[in-house]
């Protein structure tokens, strides 16, 4: 029974003592009712850093800190643990060398049997471990969420597993335009478009998101102010530990900028390859147009000469009347294929567009009949343009018969003329157009219009969607050649059904305008006068002899340049040279042309072509003072162009005032170098028609070696050559005649070559008479 009574008692007071002494882990300390440390454990010392003997007897006030003790804290927890039976608290804590550490604080106050407080049981855990955890955790959450706010380029948001927006960031605030309190509760799918949202697509990302655990899309999407823009969406399911689905994460990104750039990116490619194939078609026909002009001038020149001879037989007239038709309809394609390639020679001159219009009326209102209306719009202030009228006056009577054909019942024309601007951003996905200011006609009609498909071969050549024999699929690519030939644009917009626009945007001319050429028709007029026709195709030749004999004119021939150069030098009077541009031969038919103007100053010239092949057509256009009859001609082409030149005012002569004298008194000595014989010669040929002393030779040591012997003024010299070299030459040919110029000739560009010590010039060959009498001429300056 004693030993019952000694378990009862005894033993469990010694246990606890026993326990509460050896416990490391926390620390557990009894308090006396004011506060004052009464007993002290292994976990006070591992914790607190104080000894029995350094504890007990103080204040517990000593692990707090300074700012707690400033405020009372101690004392307050113990009133706590009095009032209520329990004070727990989380708060930093001093150890004995003062360092912090986070404590876990529970008091409980101990009572007698008259629920006397007799003091307090006291337990502290140090909890800074599980402190510094808790705080990464925070930080860390702190930091994502500074990060996903302060992104601005994606809009991050989380949805509930129905769709409901939970949280919104700044980006998400940016690109669709919603405050975060205006969005957070409300159902994602107000971000699409009605139809989008009608036909379940919110609701489909969703599910394959849910199911896949991704759901990556591209589409329309509407901001708060009602406008689109275009998004790439993510969105991914989110799931618990237990993985079930607690909602997604959903990434937007606007790409408008980026769907826009692809789609201009696209749009210039697509003109690339449209401007490739136009030019490699337009070489391919300009090839040909010359020998098949040559062929129509043939036929046309000797059916009316046959014409001429059978006039009175009504069955020969009627079946040579619908030969030369069909002559004029060949003739009429050639120089479509001409402008489609961008080859035929053009007149440009200043003028305003709303006068050329004006002068078409008639002709248009005949060309589509009483069942079209057309009505003009002109636009104030309109500029002027630089364009080939004639040829622009083609284009239109096509775009409107096109337009006609387009309206089989019937509808409205309007033709309409503005400025524009065409900028940086829109030339762009242009091929070689230029930004800057434009003269703009639209030609719109209320037709049937053109499905994508048509309207992408729109300028193909021979390209159309007419019967067979109502067309040649020519007009529009011939419009397009003419106007990119002329600097300018031309845009086709339509829709099946809603009729079709073609813009045209011709450059702004800053010249004044001249007036429109009157639609007259001269009479036909012959002459007595000389004209001297150099052609190398033989059956042209004598077409155009025998026409022009039927005139009246006394005519010479020539098989080419050489030739009329020979015919010229007889001392025959000659009042026209009437020439082809294209010829086989070393002298071009222009370099035969500058040289007999020298020999006859007063002798007009007339070239003829069916191609021009840039010998007098540059960027598009004819050589100032230069002009063309371009075959295949008529007989009354020729007769009136022939009598228009005659009877022009002819040039002053040489020694009367405005008159300019082929070359000066004293005649330049010029050394002539080119390893080329044949080269060589035709230059000493064109000097010598300029009336200078000149010298020829093949070699560089030959040409040293006269150096030393005679004097010259001028060295010209080819720049490549085996051996020694023109640069080397001229230096050499200086250092034996100091006062020598030296002028090289070569097929390259030396606009880059290095500073000579000496002076000279360059000519790139092939170059005219014109451009060699005026560099020679340069040196006497």
């Amino acid at each position: 029974m004693h030993d019952d009574d000694d378990r009862n008692t005894s033993f469990p007071e010694d246990w606890c003592r026993r326990w509460t002494s050896a416990v490391e882990d926390y620390a557990v300390i009894g308090l006396s009712p004011d506060g004052t440390i009464r007993t002290w454990n292994r976990g006070g010392e591992r914790i607190h850093g104080f000894s029995a003997e350094e504890a007990i007897g103080k204040p517990f006030d000593i692990f707090h800190t300074l700012e707690d003790r400033e405020v009372g804290r101690a004392a307050a927890a113990l009133d706590t643990a009095r009032s209520t039976g329990r004070a727990e608290s989380e708060g930093w804590r001093l150890r004995k060398d003062g360092s912090r550490f986070w404590a876990n604080v529970v008091i409980t106050p101990l009572t007698g049997d008259d629920r006397r407080v007799l003091g307090f049981g006291k337990i502290v855990r140090d909890m800074t471990d599980k402190r510094r955890a808790h705080e990464a955790v925070v930080e860390s959450e702190r930091r994502f969420r500074t990060l996903v706010n302060g992104v601005t380029d994606y809009a991050i948001f989380m949805l509930s597993p129905e769709g409901i927006v939970t949280n919104w960031n700044a980006g998400a605030r940016r690109i669709k335009g919603y405050s975060a309190d205006e969005i957070i509760g409300s159902h994602f799918s107000r971000f699409y478009t009605p139809d989008d949202a009608a036909a379940g697509l919110p609701q489909r990302g969703l599910s394959v998101a849910a199911k896949e655990g991704r759901f990556e899309a591209e589409g329309w999407r509407v901001r708060n102010d009602g406008k689109r823009f275009w998004a790439h969406v993510v969105i991914d399911a989110i799931r618990d530990d237990n993985g079930e689905l607690i909602g997604f994460a959903k990434i937007t990104r606007d790409i408008t900028e980026r769907m826009e750039a692809n789609r201009a990116l696209e749009e210039t490619r697509k003109a690339l390859f449209q401007a490739q194939k136009m030019e490699a078609v337009g070489k391919l026909t300009g090839g040909v147009a010359h020998d098949f002009n040559n062929v129509l001038q043939i036929l046309r020149g000797n059916l009316e000469l046959l014409d001429s001879r059978h006039h009175r037989d009504p069955w020969s007239r009627d079946r040579i009347y619908k030969a030369i038709d069909a002559v004029d309809r060949g003739s009429k394609l050639a120089s479509h294929l001409l402008a489609f390639g961008r080859q035929q020679p053009l007149q440009p001159v200043a003028i305003n567009l709303a006068a050329a219009l004006r002068g078409m009326d008639d002709l248009l209102r005949r060309a589509l009949g009483e069942t079209v209306r057309v009505e003009t719009v002109v636009g104030g202030g309109l500029w002027n343009t630089l364009v080939d009228i004639h040829q622009l006056e083609n284009v239109i009577l096509n775009l409107a018969i096109n337009a006609r054909d387009a309206m089989p019942h019937g509808g409205k024309l309007t033709m309409e003329l503005s400025n524009a601007m065409l900028d940086d951003e829109y030339v762009a996905t242009v091929p070689d157009l230029a930004a800057g200011q434009y003269v703009m006609l639209a030609v719109t009609d209320t037709g049937t219009g053109m499905p994508q498909d048509v309207l992408e071969r729109a300028f193909d050549p021979f390209f159309t969607t007419k019967p067979e024999g109502e067309g040649t699929g020519l007009g529009l690519s011939m419009a397009y050649g003419f106007v990119k030939q002329s600097g300018g644009h031309i845009k086709i917009y339509s829709e099946t059904g809603h009729g079709t626009t073609v813009k045209i945007y011709l450059p702004r001319s800053t010249q004044p305008a001249v007036e429109p050429p009157r639609r007259t028709r001269a009479p036909v007029k012959g002459g007595t006068e000389t004209i001297l026709v150099v052609e190398d195709d033989r059956k042209v030749q004598s077409t155009a002899i025998d026409t022009l004999t039927g005139l009246g004119y006394r005519v010479l021939k020539a098989d080419d340049a050489q030739q009329a150069l020979t015919v010229l030098r007889s001392g025959v009077d000659v009042d026209l040279l009437f020439s082809d541009v294209v010829m086989p031969g070393p002298i071009r038919s222009t370099d035969m042309a500058a040289q007999a103007t020298l020999l006859l100053p007063r002798m007009k010239v007339l070239f003829t072509s069916g191609y021009t092949h840039n010998a007098i057509v540059h960027g598009g256009r004819l050589d100032p003072g230069v002009e063309l009859l371009s075959k295949p001609y008529s007989r009354d082409q020729l007769a009136r162009k022939i009598r228009q030149m005659l009877d022009a005012p002819g040039k002053p002569d040489a020694d009367q005032p405005g008159g300019a004298p082929a070359v000066a008194a004293t005649p330049l000595r010029i050394l002539i170098v080119d390893d080329d014989e044949n080269l060589s010669e035709a230059i000493s040929e064109q000097i010598g028609v300029l009336g200078y002393t000149r010298k020829s030779t093949t070699s560089a040591h030959e040409a040293l070696q006269w150096l030393s012997e005679e004097t010259f003024d001028v060295l010209m010299t080819d720049l490549r050559m085996p051996g020694l070299g023109g640069v080397e030459l001229a230096k050499r040919a200086v250092a034996i005649r100091p006062a020598l110029h030296v002028l090289f000739s070569s097929g390259y560009d030396m606009t880059d070559s290095p500073a000579m010590p000496f002076r000279w010039a360059s000519l790139r060959k092939p170059f005219t008479v014109e451009e060699l009498r005026a560099v020679l001429e340069g040196f006497r300056q």
